[in-house]
């Protein structure tokens, strides 16, 4: 008799997996983590991996589509719980840049994915669905200075998070507080916005 499956003890499980995969890839490196590193990182066996995934490519491809989703499900609320437009851009901003370890794993795995992506034409379909997810929540953002010209004003505040990842992941000694307020700068010239005298305060 088969043995029946807790669909939420099964979500919970599975998302512990993506978990462990995604400290191994930040770890190993996408091109470089097996099946045998995750399984070690979660302390499972590899069938208890392939039997959840089917394969080292699903499981990858579960890891990236779970944790891009993650910040823009959390990019969006934040900006649509804010009451203001200033507060709405101090989410996003907050957002792209969460943490020192948090903000220097998620880039490492997203270049990493990116690097892979170039090379695969499969893979690339899928960053493409979590890069037009991500232009979605900077619409959004672009549209606090008008419709006309939102979509060009989303893609230069998507460049601008993105150049700062790169310029972050390269930095020896990165002051979180040093992006943020390098980010709400490049961001309210997109849109048009006067310099914040007061300055970025950081808030943690």
């Amino acid at each position: 008799m088969a043995r029946k499956v807790n669909p939420i003890q099964d979500r919970a499980r599975r998302a512990a997996l993506e978990k462990a995969a995604y400290l191994a890839i930040y770890e190993r490196g996408y091109a470089g983590v097996t099946l045998a590193d995750i399984a070690a990182h979660a302390g499972v066996s590899r069938g208890t991996l392939v039997y959840h995934f089917g394969s080292r490519a699903g499981l990858l491809a579960a890891v990236m589509r779970r944790f891009s989703r993650t910040i823009a499900v959390a990019t969006r609320r934040a900006v649509r719980l804010s009451d203001t437009p200033e507060g709405k851009l101090r989410a996003y901003v907050d957002n792209q840049f969460y943490g020192l370890v948090n903000t220097r794993r998620f880039y490492t795995v997203s270049l990493d994915f990116l690097a892979a992506a170039t090379r695969d034409a499969e893979l690339m379909t899928m960053q493409r669905a979590f890069l037009a997810e991500s232009l979605a929540v900077d619409l959004e953002l672009a549209r606090l200075a008008g419709s006309a010209g939102a979509e060009g004003r989303a893609r230069l505040l998507r460049a601008i998070v993105e150049g700062l990842s790169v310029r972050f992941l390269a930095d020896p000694d990165p002051d979180l507080g040093v992006y943020r307020a390098d980010c709400m700068t490049g961001l309210r010239a997109v849109l048009g916005w006067p310099p914040d005298d007061a300055g970025y305060t950081d808030s943690g």
